[in-house]
């Protein structure tokens, strides 16, 4: 079985991918970032002079509650993931993404790789990540 799924209360992906796709029993899920279905982004504030202030921490967790919520969509949750792949636009941000990911995830959760991109399809996106969830039953 194959099936692919957006969600109409997760931002819109911006090109033409699902949230999720599920096949041969794991659950794919596309690179997921912070946010939120208006387009506005947890994590990232721009004051009325115009500086922009951006926080890993808060963007990391924003996108795991992400996953989260589109793993559910399919019946599975955060526990089900076997494999993450995360993408840092500055490893100077490593601290503070380690910091948030150790909070829901342990070294007997999902392998993981994290890597340092040029840049993110937002200037305000600090990370993001994909996820491998393997589905019960």
């Amino acid at each position: 079985m194959s099936n692919a799924k957006t969600l109409p209360d997760k931002a819109t992906p911006r090109g033409r991918f699902p949230h999720v796709r599920v096949a041969n029993g794991f659950a794919f899920v596309s690179g997921t970032s912070s946010r939120r279905p208006d387009n506005t982004i947890a994590g990232a504030s721009v004051d009325s002079f115009g500086a922009t202030s951006l926080d890993i921490r808060v963007q990391t967790a924003a996108v795991i509650e992400n996953i989260r919520d589109i793993l559910a969509s399919v019946g599975a949750d955060l526990g089900d993931i076997v494999q993450i792949t995360s993408y840092l636009v500055s490893m100077n941000d490593f601290l503070g993404y380690n910091e948030v990911y150790a909070r829901f995830f342990d070294e007997n959760g999902p392998s993981r790789t994290t890597v340092a991109v040029h840049q993110l399809p937002h200037p305000h996106l600090l990370i993001e990540i994909q996820a491998v969830a393997v589905l019960k039953g």
